[in-house]
């Protein structure tokens, strides 16, 4: 198994090989037996513009196509899925010809180790998942890193002393994303009061409710809290628009750059920063890899230190804090700093 400095590694190794296509773009990789097809991108809840993971992923499978040549086909869940409901799903992009096929979310985790293994000569990818077969990528990101260093700069950016969280669902994944950030707000200053709720207890709905996500807010602002950190996916932009009413509040952006998403530019000004996953690097590199015939598999951790996750600079509005980042970012990659992962 390959970790994402040896991910790096192979990547380097094989910069220098040619890249071959149709003419029509597609790969002439073969898989199977079959062309390849492309790609298949299997989306999480919220589909591709949804502000946040699924939105960076397509990133990815946009930089293939522009800078490899491959096609993408994408597909798109719906709320509270079965099981099956995402076998059927992959078992379509595998057996159709795609090559790798790629699960965005934890869902997908145990449907794509599971179905891995009826296409042995598949490349599969997930993120946020791990891998459990030998044909499987598993990409995971350490968001409570990232999640710490947002913590910092509310801490250092709240006027009222009182900030909060708002998680899509109450799940382990989510849960790292408050641990992080919570360790941050009080490591920095232990008097700030810090308000954390859940839209959803397992509902993954939690990631595509901006309604909802906005109504938990506007709550959370009229208790004073003038710092709101939303990791809930597609949701998350209707906490960021209900913050961005209330002069003086920020909201901070989660898993993409959400300063610079399109979909939320008119409140960009309320956009304090993002902790940033870089799940766009992570899925062009592997669909690069299985262009070059060398798939990478097995378990890949994007950290702080491996630049797998940042911190966004978009807007200017850290460069004051960004020496006391900065530091705090080193310690943590020399392991002076243990950020948790569970709250």
């Amino acid at each position: 198994m390959r970790r994402v400095t040896k991910l790096a590694a192979a990547v380097t190794a094989t910069a220098a090989l040619a890249v071959t296509a149709t003419a029509c773009g597609e790969s002439s990789t073969e898989s199977g037996g079959k062309k390849n097809k492309g790609v298949g991108l299997a989306f999480d809840v919220g589909g591709r513009d949804d502000h946040s993971f699924n939105e960076a992923a397509a990133a990815g499978t946009d930089k293939a196509e522009k800078k490899l040549g491959v096609k993408t086909k994408e597909m798109t869940a719906g709320n509270n899925e079965t099981e099956a409901t995402r076998e059927q799903r992959l078992t379509s992009l595998a057996k159709a010809g795609y090559n790798p096929v790629i699960g965005v979310g934890f869902n997908y985790g145990k449907s794509i180790n599971k179905i891995a293994k009826d296409f042995p000569d598949t490349t599969f990818g997930v993120v946020d998942s791990g891998s459990a077969a030998k044909n499987v990528s598993g990409m995971t990101f350490a968001e409570h890193e990232a999640s710490y260093l947002v913590g910092v700069a509310a801490a250092k950016k709240t006027k009222s002393k009182k900030v909060s969280f708002i998680g899509g669902v109450d799940n382990a994944l989510i849960q790292k994303f408050e641990a992080g950030y919570v360790k941050g707000v009080k490591d920095t200053d232990p008097k700030i009061k810090v308000e954390t709720d859940y839209l959803y207890k397992e509902s993954d709905k939690g990631f595509n409710d901006p309604a909802r996500a906005k109504d938990m807010a506007k709550g959370m602002l009229s208790r004073g809290n003038d710092v709101i950190y939303s990791a809930a996916g597609q949701s998350g932009a209707g906490s960021i628009e209900e913050v961005s009413k209330v002069k003086g509040s920020w909201a901070i952006g989660v898993d993409s750059d959400q300063y610079r998403q399109k979909g939320l530019e008119k409140y960009r000004d309320a956009i304090l920063t993002s902790a940033v996953k870089n799940v766009d690097v992570a899925v062009y590199e592997l669909i690069k890899s299985v262009k070059d015939g060398k798939p990478l598999t097995g378990n890949q951790t994007f950290s702080l230190k491996e630049q797998g996750v940042s911190v966004s600079t978009s807007g200017g509005f850290i460069d004051d804090i960004q020496s006391d980042l900065d530091k705090v970012s080193k310690d943590i990659t020399a392991g002076k700093i243990k950020v948790p992962s569970k709250p």
